[in-house]
């Protein structure tokens, strides 16, 4: 629930100082509950001689990005609209705004109030919000312990997450057709099924999946014999169904991909496989492979036999490669030919080519089977080829500061994710894309592209040329001479940061040396 501009008592005088309070509380942790925050902000107002005018509150949401987060959102535009009837904004303590993987994110919010005028003060902290050297040293401390507890507990729930899978107990996702999800408490014991889009209240709950209604099992097992036994393909068996007008376990009519995912999915033979894709700390979600795969084989009553489940495997494989990749190719250019566009659904509704799925596995992606037969693709594929052609090219830099450095004795070391490098256990460097983009009037602009987190002591950032495929130079710079400005900023080439530009990455590599450092010292 989130509320603004809740009254709760008008000034009694005019030495009396206007504040309004902002109070989260974040899913798990029940510790910090809206009423506990309200009751340690009303005392502190009431030490302090501030009338409280105005509540701004996000309940139950998570502090790892500003998104679903009204209450913030609302206390944000009041100030900088000067909508705000208040002069300082009280809240309970600096984690309260978020417990965000970078934690300048924190401190923008809190810069933002203070540029529209109003100040923010902290009830259950152990210092003064006044702007001086101690207490903004311990506002940065107390920003990346939050930033750290959010990075430990994911790393425990995640562990706690495949202990569950492994034990046989589903993590999220529909049951599928000719399933369903049981729920069970702590002692293994039934309490009730769930329905689609109905979830355990309980922490101690669990669910499993068991098997579904009569029917929907005899049409899953219907649809594994007519593949592996009748040798229907997955498009012939998709029509055939929505001429019976069976529809979905959505309620929805088959296609291609509906059928594939039915002879793919191991649950059918009661396998618990998880971790298909990972959307850690709410960032950018990606898809893992067989490696990163969580699984626990025989944990749930099977409805289909484990033979036939391998067989239809084998031979969705061995259809897949009887026809080469200029075959595929041929039928994808007839296909363009025919309609002039292509696009995923559109393959897959063609029953002379294979599922855009084999096309995408084949050549890595759609887009490059498209390049392939000569089909120009849309703004937003040309988007996504020069996204992959700036990671490569990352790929690359760190690849090869971390071979360089490696090679004179020293150390590199990736510290999260691919753009940011601990060196010689010294210092951190932060290795950004700028990408070009031309302005309407033709000049060219730079766009960084960094990647979250804690900030850097070096921040070195690629320059593209304007055609995004090669590098036009390097940004070098200690994070303390750039200063609080965006990124871009000294990528666009002020002249403050004309000093720290270079063709190469060779100023990196001497800051780099252990003599070098060592004589700094």
């Amino acid at each position: 629930m989130e509320q603004a501009h809740t009254v709760l008592r008008p000034a009694v005088d005019a030495q009396r100082v206007r504040a309004a309070q902002y109070v989260r509380m974040s899913t798990d942790h029940q510790s910090y509950s809206i009423d506990n925050q309200k009751d340690a902000i009303r005392e502190f107002a009431d030490a302090m001689n501030y009338d409280l005018v105005a509540t701004y509150e996000d309940a139950g949401r998570s502090g790892l990005n500003l998104e679903g987060r009204a209450g913030l959102q609302r206390l944000l535009a009041d100030v900088e609209t000067k909508n705000a009837d208040f002069e300082i904004v009280i809240v309970y303590d600096v984690s309260r705004w978020g417990r965000f993987p970078n934690p300048d994110e924190s401190a923008s919010y809190e810069y933002r109030c203070r540029v529209a005028g109003v100040r923010i003060e902290y009830c259950g902290e152990q210092f003064a919000n006044d702007g001086s050297i101690g207490s903004d040293l311990l506002k940065a401390i107390k920003r990346t312990m939050a930033a750290e507890h959010s990075r430990v507990l994911s790393v425990k729930v995640f562990a706690g997450q495949c202990r569950l899978i492994q034990m046989g107990y589903r993590q999220g996702g529909s049951s599928g057709l000719g399933l369903r999800r049981r729920l069970i408490d702590q002692h293994g014991r039934t309490k009730t099924m769930l329905a689609l889009k109905e979830y355990k209240s309980l922490q101690t709950d669990r669910v499993i999946l068991v098997p579904g209604p009569p029917d929907e099992i005899a049409t899953v097992r219907w649809i594994y014999n007519e593949y592996v036994k009748a040798g229907r393909t997955e498009l012939q068996i998709a029509r055939s169904l929505n001429a019976k007008g069976v529809v979905t376990d959505l309620n929805r009519s088959w296609k291609r991909e509906s059928i594939h995912q039915i002879l793919s999915n191991e649950k059918y033979v009661g396998n618990n496989v998880w971790n298909r894709q990972s959307f850690k700390l709410k960032q950018r979600k990606v898809t893992n492979g067989t490696a990163q795969l969580v699984r626990a084989d025989g944990v749930f009553e099977p409805i289909v036999d484990r033979k036939l489940f391998k067989r239809a495997q084998a031979m969705a494989d061995a259809r897949s490669s009887k026809m080469n990749n200029d075959q595929m190719l041929v039928m994808l250019a007839g296909l363009l030919k025919r309609h002039g566009t292509l696009s995923g659904p559109m393959i897959d509704a063609a029953a002379e080519c294979p599922p855009s799925s084999r096309y995408r596995k084949k050549f890595g992606s759609l887009l490059r089977a498209y390049q392939l037969v000569g089909y120009d693709p849309s703004q937003n594929y040309r988007f996504l080829d020069i996204r992959r052609r700036l990671r490569e090219i990352l790929e690359e830099a760190v690849q090869t500061i971390v071979t360089t450095i490696e090679r004179a004795g020293g150390s590199a070391v990736r510290q999260s994710g691919l753009g940011v490098l601990r060196i010689n256990e010294e210092f951190t460097v932060s290795i950004a894309m700028g990408r070009c983009r031309n302005t309407p009037y033709g000049y060219p602009h730079w766009v960084a592209s960094a990647e979250r987190g804690p900030a850097a002591e070096v921040q070195v950032a690629i320059r593209m040329s304007p055609d995004n495929q090669t590098i036009l130079d390097y940004l070098i710079a200690p994070t303390h001479e750039i200063g609080g400005k965006p990124l871009n900023h000294a990528l666009n080439k002020r002249l403050e940061f004309n000093t720290f530009f270079f063709k190469s990455l060779d100023p990196l590599f001497a800051l780099a040396e252990r003599d070098a450092i060592t004589a700094a010292r």
